[in-house]
């Protein structure tokens, strides 16, 4: 595709003509602008001008191809909004991508989290993730980024404490922190770079609604969400989502991992807790 420059002005040599005589009997010389017309090969500026002004629609820039997506993962949300309780923990996170976004090349796939501490009822807990990790990292054009994990004993008040007896109880308090400013960093991140023509968040965090208006607004840039929980999805991140999709169970069923990978360390086993 080429890019075509327009210029209006008196360049040097061109566009002048003899109208009339001056005063003295010579020609008078007046301009008469004319359009000059080059073409230049399409380069970076043609694309980056493209890329500020596309429409929300993706496809009417790309015609039949599916836009290039890049999508960010909420480990923690996921895994509680959809997988906490079931027999699917060994999720392959980019087939389910693939279910649920047909009309998408998935180009990344980024997955955030933080390292689990051990508790005192479930002290093989890190080993599980340690184990999935590594399953995640047998797919290709993956990212893990790490957030912290905190986990401590507070005191925290009864719901309904005896009149008589004790009114506080001390509960494991446990923290994820990190996570929705790596992803809100990473996607506007991303977007500036023009590194895809839309994002999918998995998430209902509405903590990350202004990153995505931004991209949205500003960018003008397709952001999707996949809801990993089965209560009504955030209001405020579907009045500025481009679309939203819940995530059933019968889709975590059908992206499951092979019981047995294998990288180049070895071979990777399905945690037997998870069977």
């Amino acid at each position: 595709m080429a890019c075509r420059l327009k210029v209006a002005g008196p360049p040097r040599g061109l566009g002048c003509q003899a109208t009339e005589l001056d005063a003295v009997g010579r020609p008078a010389l007046t301009f008469r602008p004319k359009v000059l017309e080059w073409d230049y090969p399409a380069g970076p500026l043609e694309g980056r001008q493209r890329d500020r002004t596309r429409k929300s629609t993706v496809s009417a820039n790309r015609g039949d191809m599916p836009p290039q997506t890049y999508v960010y993962i909420d480990g923690f949300n996921l895994y509680y909004g959809a997988v906490k309780g079931t027999p699917y923990k060994w999720l392959d996170i980019r087939r389910l991508c693939q279910l649920l976004l047909p009309g998408h090349a998935i180009a990344r796939i980024k997955y955030f989290t933080a390292r689990v501490s051990a508790r005192k009822d479930d002290p093989e807990k890190p080993t599980r993730q340690q184990i999935y990790l590594r399953a995640l990292r047998t797919l290709p054009d993956l990212d893990i980024i790490y957030g912290s994990f905190l986990s401590h004993d507070v005191m925290m008040p009864l719901a309904d404490a005896p009149p008589s007896g004790p009114r506080f109880a001390k509960v494991v308090k446990t923290e994820e922190k990190g996570s929705d400013v790596n992803i809100a960093a990473h996607l506007i991140h991303d977007a500036h770079q023009s590194r895809f023509d839309a994002a999918v968040l998995v998430t209902n965090d509405s903590d990350l609604l202004e990153p995505i208006r931004i991209v949205r607004t500003e960018l003008r840039l397709d952001v999707g969400i996949l809801n990993p929980h089965n209560q009504t999805p955030s209001q405020v991140l579907l009045k500025h989502a481009s679309f939203l999709k819940q995530i059933r169970t019968g889709a975590i069923r059908q992206s499951q991992f092979p019981d047995h990978l294998a990288d180049a360390k070895g071979e990777i086993h399905k945690p037997k807790a998870w069977y």
